[in-house]
């Protein structure tokens, strides 16, 4: 049986926004090959700018997330990480981490966050 990995909602949402740099930046490239057309080159230009322009919004609303997460001491390695939600994993040794004690014991599923699955 394959092992699950649990990630970070904090590292997944920074990861997605360090990836929409490097696409922007990959958009920019792609419109480099068409110099020849002025109009095309633009539109490429303008979609990488936009990509690394929706990241930094990214950025700093996780940012803003980051300031209001909890931050708990990892049972399993003893360091500080923050939760975002009823469950989350470690940002170091990925345990899966709860502060509801409804749901200790539990398997770990990341749909106790949602409002539906809540109830």
């Amino acid at each position: 049986m394959a092992e699950i990995t649990y990630k970070n909602k904090i590292n997944r949402i920074r990861t997605f926004a360090l990836s929409l740099i490097f696409i922007g930046f990959g958009i920019m490239y792609v419109g480099i090959f068409f110099r020849k057309v002025e109009w095309l080159m633009l539109i490429f230009i303008i979609l990488g700018t936009l990509a690394i322009v929706f990241s930094t919004v990214v950025y700093f609303w996780i940012g803003l997330l980051s300031t209001r997460a909890v931050q708990i001491i990892c049972p399993t390695c003893n360091k500080p990480t923050k939760m975002l939600g009823r469950v989350d994993a470690c940002m170091h040794c990925k345990q899966p981490l709860t502060m509801d004690k409804e749901l200790e014991g539990k398997e770990f599923d990341e749909g106790y966050n949602s409002k539906k699955k809540s109830r």
